[in-house]
């Protein structure tokens, strides 16, 4: 465990449905500092071409409680849009993506970090704490 007085955090996608990185996706950080307290947007950032979010904000010290943002009907509603353009006959029946956006909601205590990576596919969502 660190010394720092602050939580750190790091976040990747890998889109399951194409077993690649999600690029491009918007990610939006927040946090508060107890229960009660209000959520405070920090920025945030968009996945490079690996899906990792390589320069999220810092959180300030007491920060209790993290939320990730992620934007992923964009993400997805590109990734239809190209698939039409390469191979026409192979149209999605335009159901679209189940979940528009994803808030993930944690706890942080300070010195500790924490990565936290999204496996995504238009229907359905996993989370967990990486390392």
């Amino acid at each position: 465990m660190s010394t720092s007085a602050t939580a750190s955090v790091s976040t990747h996608i890998l889109d399951t449905s194409a077993g690649r990185p999600a690029e491009g996706v918007a990610v939006h950080l927040s946090a508060r500092s107890g229960r009660a307290a209000d959520w405070r947007a920090l920025g945030g950032s968009a996945t490079d071409a690996d899906g990792r979010c390589k320069d999220l904000p810092a959180l300030p010290e007491g920060t209790t409680h993290v939320r990730l943002d992620f934007a992923v009907e964009p993400y997805f509603e590109k990734k239809q849009a190209d698939a039409q353009q390469d191979a026409p006959a192979n149209r999605d029946s335009g159901a679209g993506v189940f979940f528009p956006e994803v808030a993930i909601t944690f706890a942080v205590v300070p010195g500790e970090h924490y990565h936290v990576p999204l496996l995504l596919n238009p229907f359905g969502y996993s989370v967990y704490r990486g390392s």
